[in-house]
């Protein structure tokens, strides 16, 4: 039986952590969301183990495996820790109006001259003292930003994340070319222009597969990379001087295109690719933040 004077003086501090590694198994991995060292992590779980009587987890490998006691409450303890939020979340009114709070918004470049223009102007309309922060959105990043409200929520391309980031699917948008007007096929991209052709790929990282070469390749179509640049819009401008393709999503390249360029379908079957709003469950029940959801989604469907 654990002793009420250990429950009294628990620091609620140690359940976050607590719930953050029952839900990763790993320490590194909490550590990582939590924005604390692993060794900060296992001195919290030593200090619950003192207090709940009960090793909580036991180590496998790479894998913190619950005991069944810590199976048993679990559960119900990260339901409590899940209502506490929501309490505290809808503690006082949210004046849109008058709210004078900063929004930030994690987001891949490509987007963000899709999607901030937009929401500015909500902000101007509906929430006037309201801020906008975007900041560049790094995957691998993106769940311990989320936990640690570095960023409220997120927009990027469908990744394979889980709880606690919850997600909702934005959009589906198809690849098309972009190239010059003045390019000797540009009336017709047939399957041997783009393989003879010379490409620009637009990416983030100095090496790798771009996100369209994947389906390419696996249809066995390797295309010739000259350029590689870290955004769309310089990919624009160096298609404008060239005779090179630009492979992207049409709902970029139709806020790219001008008059020096034309927009034609992609001669091969390539998947759409999807755009995904992400945030943490922890913000769930927050009003201010359901509004910026509801606002980012209604702009993606307009």
């Amino acid at each position: 039986m654990i002793e009420a004077k250990s429950v009294q003086q628990l620091d609620f501090n140690l359940l976050k952590v607590f719930e953050c590694l029952y839900q990763e198994r790993n320490m590194s991995l909490a550590a990582k969301l939590l924005f604390i060292s692993p060794s900060a992590v296992s001195h919290a779980i030593k200090r619950l183990r003192v207090a709940l009587n009960d090793e909580l987890f036991t180590r496998q490998g790479q894998v913190m495996q619950p005991t069944p006691a810590c199976q048993r409450m679990a559960p119900q303890l990260l339901d409590t820790l899940e209502k506490l939020r929501q309490i505290l979340q809808a503690c006082g009114d949210f004046d849109l109006s008058q709210t004078g709070q900063t929004f930030k918004i994690g987001i891949h470049d490509a987007l963000e001259s899709l999607v901030l223009p937009k929401l500015q102007q909500v902000l101007m309309k509906e929430a006037p003292n309201a801020k906008l922060t975007s900041s560049k959105l790094v995957r691998e990043d993106m769940a311990r930003q989320l936990a640690t409200n570095q960023i409220d929520i997120a927009i990027d391309i469908a990744l394979p994340l889980k709880t606690p980031i919850k997600h909702l699917k934005l959009s589906s948008d198809e690849f098309c070319v972009l190239l010059n007007k003045h390019h000797h096929n540009a009336s017709n991209i047939t399957p041997e222009v783009y393989l003879l052709a010379k490409h620009i790929a637009v990416s983030n990282r100095a090496s790798g597969v771009v996100l369209e070469d994947f389906a390419l390749l696996q249809q066995g179509i390797n295309r010739s990379i000259n350029t590689r640049c870290q955004s769309y819009q310089a990919a624009r401008e160096l298609v404008k001087v060239s005779d090179y393709l630009l492979t992207l999503p049409s709902l970029i390249a139709h806020k790219l295109a001008d008059d020096d360029l034309v927009i034609r379908p992609i001669p091969y079957t390539i998947p759409s690719v999807s755009t995904h709003l992400y945030w943490h469950q922890n913000t769930e029940h927050d009003d201010a933040l359901m509004w910026l959801r509801e606002k980012v989604q209604h702009e993606f469907n307009a």
